[in-house]
């Protein structure tokens, strides 16, 4: 699933007339640099869900022909992270499945990033695995991180007011049933997260790529000064 469906606030101007993944970023649009990395790791079927401008997403995904995409419609209501992952469950054949968000640009490092997660995943310790990134190769990020992540790769929440020396990436493999019994509602991600802190079946591994946090116009033009160097 790709989620698609924020009001991208923080990149005016440029989103006054289109949606933040619609933004390119070196000749590309954000939304279709991650539907490129689902077609490279062989996914068959993207689900996105959209609501702010869009009309203009589903036109736009009409020209690819490399994956069967399906549109899960929120302009009725915005639902969050997880709020829009419930809505869309019934779309999404696969089990576990992969949730990318559209608005941080990533390289993959000597391995492709979502086969390595699904190398990684093991249905009998975790029911979520995160892609996450040093906070000090976060490029564009400037917050004070978001994760804990010990030497078997449970991973804990930042404590307030301290610094995490990891980030999330804003990718990551799930669970079904995580969801299965969630109501449609707006609800942050973290509810799901949460959850599985006490039984530590929230996982983590490090990306060995570049990650950027494209997040407002300037970052737009940082991050193509980077790639242009990468």
């Amino acid at each position: 699933m790709v989620l698609a469906a924020g009001l991208g606030k923080r990149m005016r101007p440029l989103t006054a007339t289109r949606p933040k993944p619609l933004i390119e970023v070196a000749g590309r649009t954000l939304l279709d640099r991650a539907l490129d990395h689902l077609v490279t790791a062989g996914v068959g079927r993207a689900v996105i869900n959209t609501h702010y401008f869009a009309d203009q997403i589903d036109a736009h995904v009409r020209g690819r022909r490399d994956l069967d995409i399906r549109l899960s419609d929120e302009r009725g209501q915005l639902l969050e992270t997880g709020g829009g992952v419930t809505k869309a469950l019934p779309l999404i054949d696969a089990d576990p499945f992969y949730v990318v968000n559209s608005d941080n640009l990533y390289v993959d490092g000597s391995v492709d990033t979502l086969k390595l997660l699904a190398q990684r995943w093991d249905p009998e310790a975790m029911d979520a695995l995160l892609l996450l990134v040093p906070l000090a190769r976060a490029c564009g990020y400037e917050g004070r991180g978001d994760f804990h992540m010990d030497a078997a790769g449970h991973i804990r929440r930042r404590v307030e007011h301290r610094v995490a020396p990891y980030v999330y990436s804003g990718i990551q493999l799930l669970s079904k049933r995580l969801f299965e019994a969630q109501p449609v509602e707006p609800f942050s991600m973290w509810r799901v997260w949460d959850s599985l802190l006490a039984s530590k079946r929230l996982y983590g591994i490090v990306h060995s790529g570049l990650w950027f946090h494209v997040g407002t116009p300037a970052a737009v033009t940082e991050t193509e000064a980077l790639l242009a160097i990468s």
